[in-house]
């Protein structure tokens, strides 16, 4: 054989092939995307990254991938041909021929470990390039417009949407790499080693009946076949692993909340209520995880069995060729390597069927995400106008979700500096009312206008720390490096949380060491390093004795003379702090008078 020739054939091949496959890579990727709900799915999810509008790399890299893979699948070929001279060699007693082959070998390996090394540098920085840009996009549309929050009022309804950020993210972009270039390796190999194995096939008698090249139809049967067969075995693997994504995530939940309400649950000795639900929950994982391991049993069992009376077959076959002398050993082996290439490509879908089964779940849950965001932010919130001090409120109406009327056309107006208490019953939509005017609350008609922006804090009852230093949290929901240290060391004082002015720098979890009414302390600290327009109270002093209160809110009536306070809460003392009263009753109707 001319190696030199083959070696040129090769690179010419190469070419050819490389322009036949973009083009219809880009076919079938465009009728997939039109043509399929999961590749609409898909292309919703992330189309935009590949647009050359927004950069040419991603196409260039995903071009660079086809070509490696074209490369990897001649190699294949030219090794295939190396088998064939070698064994033929060998068989031949031919040394020289023996040590031409092991220099050949030589080269060849060499050139493939390079190949091997640049595909898996390739691959792998497309990876993270992508990935990356997949997480900024996902994490972005679900913080723009406050989808975190809303979306527990949009349809479709989602669980665990940061395992959807997180994990369904990384799994998309590997197997999409996975399965788009084992699909183009797979038809290219099918091609090529099957002009091999027609050329090394003989005729065959089956039932009184020559069949011309039989070899090459009896593998497309065979694995045909099987492949139809594998595909009823493992359908049901979609669901299941669908389920798994579900109720692991949904067990992880658990365990967070009983590390987040530790305190809350060893006050209650609430440890056998959380011990069964949380065995409950593990009962469900491992359930569906018993059916997915059958199942699996059954798939695999199966593809094993397969893949391994096609090792054996094209021997069986070939031998009597190969006793009789019309073959070399060299043809033998390379006919058997043909024969499983040929075999595994035809397997492609039927091997990566497990595979394709956790695709679909993870486009249908990436893609129901998608959709619950795009909900969410379509949901009417308040019209909330932009003036420079003070609030008005103009006909608000504020409705539960189910349509029942909290609040009914209210209309009152808050200048700079004053204060108004809200009260209520409990269910009379205190705190949902907050919620509208925070711009939180899609449920509600009429206007209201206030300051925009950084200008209103809300402080709840049980205030968020940020994972971070002291400073960073006092700060929140400014930078720490706009607080002035000596000036946050003051404001901790003011709010008699000096001994921890020493530690501003320190990082943690805050919410896991200070107590209710130390972050409490730290949430009226915070309005005071911003200086905000307006404050909104919702039981903001509910873990502080009376006397504590009273000290934090005259901090915030005399620090800050020009901020307008809006607070909810039950106790009479807080009477003393405010200008107005706004009474609220369970059927809607309210009343503004004197605290």
């Amino acid at each position: 054989m001319n190696w030199n020739q083959e070696l040129l054939n090769s690179a010419i091949w190469v070419a050819k092939a490389y322009a036949i496959t973009l083009v219809v890579f880009v076919a079938v990727m465009a009728l997939l995307a039109r043509g399929t709900v999961w590749g609409r799915q898909f292309w919703s999810l992330t189309g935009d990254y590949f647009s050359p509008r927004r950069s040419w790399r991603p196409l260039g890299g995903v071009a660079l991938m086809l070509l490696f893979v074209l490369f990897t699948v001649r190699m294949n070929v030219v090794f295939s041909y190396w088998y064939n001279e070698f064994y033929s060699a060998l068989q031949a007693l031919d040394q020289k021929g023996f040590w031409f082959g092991m220099q050949l070998f030589g080269i060849l390996a060499t050139i493939h470990v390079i190949r091997a090394v640049l595909s898996s540098y390739i691959r792998g920085a497309f990876t993270i390039h992508w990935r990356q840009w997949l997480n900024d996009r996902t994490v972005g549309e679900w913080l723009q417009g406050q989808s975190y929050y809303l979306g527990r009022f949009a349809e479709p309804a989602v669980d665990n949407p940061d395992q959807r950020i997180q994990q369904d993210v990384t799994t998309l972009v590997t197997t999409t790499l996975a399965l788009s270039m084992g699909l183009v390796g797979a038809v290219v190999s099918m091609y090529e080693f099957t002009g091999i194995l027609w050329n090394l096939s003989a005729p065959m008698m089956v039932a009184g009946t020559e069949i011309p090249r039989a070899m090459v139809f009896l593998v497309y049967l065979y694995v045909i076949g099987a492949s139809v067969f594998a595909f009823w075995i493992g359908r049901p693997l979609i669901g299941l692993n669908f389920m798994n994504e579900k109720l692991t995530a949904n067990y992880r939940y658990l365990l967070v909340r009983l590390r987040e309400y530790g305190e809350s649950i060893a006050l209650y000795r609430g440890e056998a209520v959380e011990r069964r639900g949380l065995l409950a929950s593990f009962a469900a994982v491992i359930g569906n995880a018993w059916d997915t391991l059958w199942r699996t049993l059954k798939f695999d069992g199966y593809n094993l069995t397969i893949s391994q009376i096609a090792v054996v077959f094209p021997f069986i076959i070939q031998a009597p060729r190969l006793f009789a002398g019309t073959i070399k050993l060299g043809d033998v082996m390379q006919t058997s390597q043909a024969f499983g290439q040929v075999e595994e490509a035809l397997s492609f879908f039927r091997t990566s069927y497990d595979s394709f089964a956790g695709y679909r779940a993870v486009l249908e849950r990436l893609s129901g995400f998608e959709q619950n965001v795009r909900a969410s932010s379509s949901l009417a919130l308040p019209a909330l106008a932009e003036q420079a001090q003070g609030l008005t409120i103009e006909h608000l109406t504020v409705r539960r979700p189910d349509g029942q009327v909290l609040t009914a056309d209210l209309s009152l107006a808050l200048p700079a500096g004053s204060a108004l208490l809200i009260r209520g019953p409990s269910g009379s939509g205190k705190t949902t009312l907050l919620r509208t005017l925070a711009g939180l609350w899609p449920f509600s008609e009429g206007r209201a206008a206030r300051p925009q922006g950084a200008a209103c804090l809300f402080l709840s009852q049980r205030p968020y720390l940020p994972i971070g230093t002291l400073a960073a949290a006092l700060a929140y929901p400014a930078e720490a490096a706009s607080l002035d240290p000596a000036r946050a060391a003051q404001i901790l004082e003011q709010v008699q949380l000096g001994h921890l002015a020493t530690q501003l720098d320190l990082a943690q979890d805050w919410s896991q060491v200070l107590s209710p009414g130390e972050q409490q302390r730290l949430a009226f600290g915070r309005v005071l390093a911003n200086r905000p327009a307006i404050v909104f109270l919702d039981e903001a002093t509910s873990a502080t004795d009376t006397g504590l209160e009273h000290g934090l809110y005259r901090l915030l009536r005399s620090g800050l003379p020009q901020t307008v306070l809006v607070s909810v809460g039950h106790r009479e003392t807080l009477a003393a702090f405010h200008d107005q009263a706004l009474t609220l009753a369970r059927d809607g109707r309210w009343q503004l008078g004197a605290p």
